[in-house]
C-alpha cells in the first residue's frame, strides 16, 4: 500500500488530493494543480498514488478507506481504474453515469462522489484544436474508461458515427451499446478490420494506452494513416507520440493529448476547491515541462 500521511489540514484553505493510477510517476497533473492552488493562496497538496509500486496491489476499497482516513478531499483516477472504482462510490454525477467511467472523486462528509471531467476535457480540446475537422465518421481505438468519455465527447461534438476497436471485443460491444442508447441507433459500431475502417473515416482517435512511455508503438499500422485523416491521441507522455509523429509526417492535422489533460484538470480543480481555475495559467505550467523549465 502506498504511504499516505495524515497531516492535519491548515484551516479551510488546505486541499489534499491525489492521483490514483498505475505507472504515473511522470504525470504533469500534480504540478498543474499545485501551481494553480498556490496562485490562489491555497495550501494545495497533490500526491501520486502509484499502484505500480505495490505488490500485491491493495483493493480499491482499501485504497479509498486509507485516503479518507488520511484526510484527502478527493482523487483523480487514471488508467486502469476509471471503471473499477465505480462500485465503491456513493453517487455518480450525470456525466459519470452517462459515460460509465470516473476520473474525479470528491470525498466529502463521508460520501464518495464520482465525476467525469475527461468528457469536457476532450470536447474542449477538440473544439479548440481541430475546429474544422470533418466529422462524418471516426475510428476510435480503445474502449476503456478514457474511450468511454472520448467517444461520448466526439458524438456530442457532432461526429456522425464512431467505429470502435479494442483488443477486448466485449468492452467495445458494451461501449457501442451504451452510446447507441444515449445518442441514437447506429451512431457507433464495433470494428475488427482496421484496414477497412480506416478507409471509411475522416479521423482516427487513439483512446488506448498504446504510445505511452511504458507502452510504446502505434495503435494501428502506419500504412492505414493517410493525409486525408485528422489524428488525435489522448496520451500526453510523451506529448509527441509515435502516432502523432507518423501522422504529422504524412501531412495530417493532429491533436495531442495535452489539451485533454489540461482541460480535465481545470474542471477537476474546480470540483476539488469550489473555485474556478485559470486555464491559461495551468496551460503555462503544463507547457513548462516541455520547455524544460520543470522536471
Amino acid at each position: 500500500m502506498p504511504h499516505l500521511d495524515s497531516r492535519p489540514p491548515c484551516g479551510d484553505r488546505r486541499v489534499l488530493v491525489g492521483l490514483l493510477g498505475h505507472g504515473i510517476s511522470a504525470s504533469r497533473t500534480p504540478r498543474m494543480h499545485m501551481a494553480e492552488g498556490a496562485a490562489k493562496g491555497i495550501d494545495y497538496d497533490y500526491r501520486l498514488i502509484d499502484l505500480a509500486d505495490c505488490d500485491p496491489a491493495p483493493t480499491m476499497e482499501a485504497i479509498l478507506a486509507q485516503v479518507e482516513a488520511a484526510g484527502f478531499g478527493g482523487l483523480n483516477v487514471t488508467f486502469p481504474y476509471k471503471q473499477a472504482i465505480i462500485p465503491h462510490l456513493s453517487e455518480l454525477s450525470e456525466n459519470a453515469r452517462n459515460v460509465g467511467a470516473v476520473n474525479t472523486v470528491v470525498l466529502r462528509d463521508g460520501q464518495r462522489l464520482g465525476h467525469n471531467t475527461d468528457y469536457w476535457g476532450f470536447a474542449e480540446s477538440f473544439r479548440l484544436g481541430l475546429p474544422d475537422a470533418k466529422r462524418d465518421a471516426v475510428l476510435m481505438i480503445g474502449a476503456g474508461g478514457a474511450g468511454s468519455a472520448v467517444s461520448a465527447a466526439l458524438l456530442g461534438s457532432g461526429v456522425g458515427r464512431i467505429m470502435i476497436n479494442d483488443t477486448h471485443a466485449d468492452a467495445a460491444a458494451r461501449l457501442v451499446q451504451t452510446l447507441c442508447k444515449r445518442f441514437g441507433k447506429d451512431c457507433a459500431v464495433v470494428v475488427t478490420d482496421l484496414d477497412a475502417a480506416a478507409q471509411q473515416v475522416d479521423g482516427i482517435v487513439n483512446a488506448s494506452p498504446v504510445g505511452m512511455v511504458k507502452l510504446p508503438g502505434l495503435p494501428l499500422a502506419e500504412a492505414l494513416i493517410t493525409p486525408r485523416h485528422w489524428v488525435a491521441d489522448i496520451v500526453y507522455f510523451p506529448l509527441e507520440t509515435a502516432l502523432l509523429s507518423t501522422a504529422r509526417a504524412k501531412g495530417c492535422a493532429v491533436l495531442s493529448g495535452g489539451g485533454m489533460a489540461l482541460f480535465q484538470a481545470v474542471r477537476a480543480f474546480e470540483l476539488f476547491t469550489g473555485q474556478p481555475a485559470d486555464a491559461a495559467r495551468m496551460q503555462a505550467t503544463f507547457d513548462a515541462f516541455s520547455s524544460g523549465a520543470l522536471t
